[in-house]
């Protein structure tokens, strides 16, 4: 990875921060991006700790709001010249309907739209940078929570009738639908960059912390269970690093293995309406594309 410029999405606790520490063991520069500033240098801190000269630095993002993440894409455009990896790892589940500033729904806007469209912003820099023999890679972190996320096309935000599992479920089923789209577009282009999506298993971090109620009990009961954030991040790092992978693009990981995801996630035609649906969303806030 010597050489190569990564960014991390949601890199400050739990799988996104090891992923960020490991790619940067292995000689690459990387970009964590958070939204909490003092966690953002604890997080740069302990990677430097770690690793001898580690080629680290932090922007700061609340990447549930469009308009941060056209800012941080500038951002990180006016420091870089090049980027190799892009992992979408950001990520949330509410027990409650929110709505950002912006109005849209905050499980869609940040698990799905800015993904999206921070992906979007730098694909420029990821096709210049990619090459035949080492290709640029989008890893976008989904979840096995997808199975219960059939998209509902008249209501994809929950406006009628809010449910956390299906809000969630659906965003990470949006996340492999978008991953097939980008990686079909990509391949039509013969552009020299990957695109796949992944479950990290069930990670023992701060996830979820925020909530009440019973999902909150019921992450509580079942944390001990759970991988620890250094086995979760397995499969990103896999996917961003690996020779193994050179060259894959438009899979489904799961323990580093290709996994067939549930049926409704190959359906191209959705791939597509998600795609209009998801740029039509950043016209509405004029937002640039």
């Amino acid at each position: 990875m010597q050489g190569r410029v990564c960014i991390v999405t949601g890199a400050t606790n739990g799988i996104g921060e090891v992923t960020a520490l490991e790619l940067a063991k292995m000689g690459a520069t990387v970009v964590i991006i958070g939204r909490n500033e003092q966690r953002a240098k604890a997080t740069l801190q302990k990677i430097k700790s770690a690793v001898m000269n580690a080629d680290v630095s932090y922007l700061i993002a609340d990447l549930s709001l469009m308009r941060d993440v056209k800012r941080v894409a500038d951002e990180f455009r006016a420091k870089y010249d090049r980027l190799d990896v892009l992992v979408n790892n950001a990520g949330i589940v509410s027990d409650k309907y929110v709505v950002t500033d912006e109005g849209l729904e905050l499980v869609f806007a940040l698990n799905h739209m800015s993904y999206f469209y921070l992906t979007h912003l730098l694909m420029d820099m990821l096709k210049a940078s990619g090459t035949p023999s080492q290709k640029s890679r989008v890893v976008s972190v989904s979840s096995e929570a997808h199975q219960v996320g059939k998209p509902n096309f008249d209501d994809l935000q929950f406006k009628n009738k809010y449910s956390s599992i299906r809000a969630y479920g659906q965003s990470k089923m949006m996340n492999i639908m978008f991953t097939n789209e980008l990686s079909r577009r990509l391949a039509s282009e013969n552009a020299n960059v990957t695109a796949n999506s992944l479950h990290p298993g069930a990670v023992r971090t701060g996830f979820g912390a925020d909530n009440e109620g019973l999902f909150r009990l019921v992450i509580k009961l079942m944390r001990p269970f759970f991988l620890t954030p250094e086995q979760g991040a397995q499969t990103s790092i896999y996917l961003a690093s690996s020779p193994d992978v050179e060259g894959v693009t438009g899979k489904y990981f799961a323990k580093s293995k290709p996994k067939q995801a549930n049926k409704n996630a190959y359906v191209e035609a959705d791939w597509t309406r998600l795609w209009s649906y998801s740029e039509d969303t950043l016209k509405k806030l004029g937002m640039s594309l």
